[in-house]
């Protein structure tokens, strides 16, 4: 039997990245699986089956919650993880794993992307940190984490990354070339209502509440058109965002998927003001039959077809995405051809696209296929 170790920087919550890993933890359930931290019963059964292995940050106290402080331990506890002898080390990174040393292993990465916090998006991910007394330190330890992350990329045999703006990434940070194969969309469950619902007069906003999200664009267009908006979310920024509500804004805190795909099937859109490197709630709400307002930077240029199954708007301020809001109100939507753009991306899709890729990578050593 192939020897396979699943590597992902942190298990805390059922998000994009965990189920991109939760194909592979179903594909090779004898498989080891390795993260910095587990909060345990936060995933998948099909991951938590795994028994994740986890570093000495896992038993650190509040570690579950106030982990992406703990960002300049990392490289040290993923250098201090015992890892077993494998034929296969796949990564899914983010952050640090991806700077795991393989040994004998063939390491693959499938890479989100390089660390945002170090590289494209510092300023955004602390705001008003980089200022003061304490700026230039924040500063200088976030410089030795870019380079400690664009030396450790050598560990890493074949990268895929995540889209073509990932891709591009990959190139600038690491000098690496990259195949592209999209995360998966669960459009099994994502579907539009099994009976017609009419469009209520709503937008929605699907997300984490973080900074770089930029949910206080839609917040304040939505306020100024007048318009109602259901939010759906919760996250660090939740505070500073809850102050900038009003008439008509609702927040929900953050629901279950049944919730989320109700109202993806009622609104008369999504709105995505951030830039992301993939984004899955605009393909699950197309997935809905429900068309998206989105940022047209990241993977959204890659994943929303401007007139077909949404508007995307080029810069991100409040007055571009309010005028948006307006000329897309002038427009109409097909719900079925906002379904088939995200079929593209279905589940099916990826683990076909994914096991096929591997699995051409270690014919020189062994095969991947499960045994029958």
């Amino acid at each position: 039997m192939v020897r396979i170790t699943l590597l992902h920087d942190w298990l805390t919550g059922m998000r994009g990245g965990e189920k991109c890993l939760e194909a592979a933890a179903r594909r090779w359930p004898y498989a080891r699986l390795y993260t910095l931290l587990h909060k345990k019963g936060s995933v998948s059964p099909v991951i938590e089956a795994l028994k994740p292995r986890t570093s000495f940050l896992d038993a650190l106290p509040g570690a579950h919650r106030y982990y992406r402080y703990l960002l300049p331990l990392m490289p040290t506890a993923l250098a201090a993880m015992p890892l077993p002898a494998s034929d296969l080390l796949l990564s899914f990174s983010h952050c640090v794993v991806k700077a795991a040393r393989p040994g004998p292993a063939l390491h693959v990465c499938y890479c989100f992307t390089p660390m945002r916090y170090v590289w494209h998006m510092r300023s955004a991910y602390f705001s008003g940190r980089l200022h003061g007394s304490k700026g230039w330190l924040t500063e200088r330890v976030l410089d030795a984490l870019r380079d400690w992350d664009r030396r450790t990329a050598s560990r890493v045999h074949h990268f895929i990354a995540i889209s073509r703006t990932v891709q591009q990434r990959i190139r600038e940070c690491y000098n690496r070339d990259s195949v592209v194969i999209y995360p998966p969309v669960d459009t099994e469950f994502y579907t539009p209502a099994p009976l017609p619902l009419r469009r209520e007069p709503f937008y929605l906003v699907v997300s984490a509440f973080a900074p770089y999200k930029r949910l206080d664009l839609a917040l304040e267009a939505c306020r100024r058109l007048r318009r109602r908006l259901v939010v759906i979310g919760a996250g660090q920024d939740e505070a500073r965002l809850k102050a900038q509500t009003g008439d008509g804004i609702t927040f929900l805190g953050w629901q279950p998927n049944e919730v989320i795909r109700d109202h993806l099937r009622r609104c008369r859109a999504l709105l995505f003001p951030g830039e992301e490197d993939f984004g899955i709630v605009p393909v699950e709400a197309n997935a809905c039959g429900t068309p998206v307002i989105a940022l047209g930077r990241g993977g959204a240029t890659e994943t929303i077809r401007p007139g077909v199954s949404g508007r995307l708007f080029g810069e991100q301020t409040v007055e571009a995405l309010a005028s948006a809001i307006e000329l897309f109100e002038r427009e109409e939507y097909d719900p079925r051809a906002c379904r088939r753009q995200a079929l593209s991306f279905s589940q099916a899709r990826y683990e076909t696209e994914l096991f096929s890729h591997l699995d051409t990578l270690m014919r020189p050593r062994a095969s991947l296929r499960p045994a029958a």
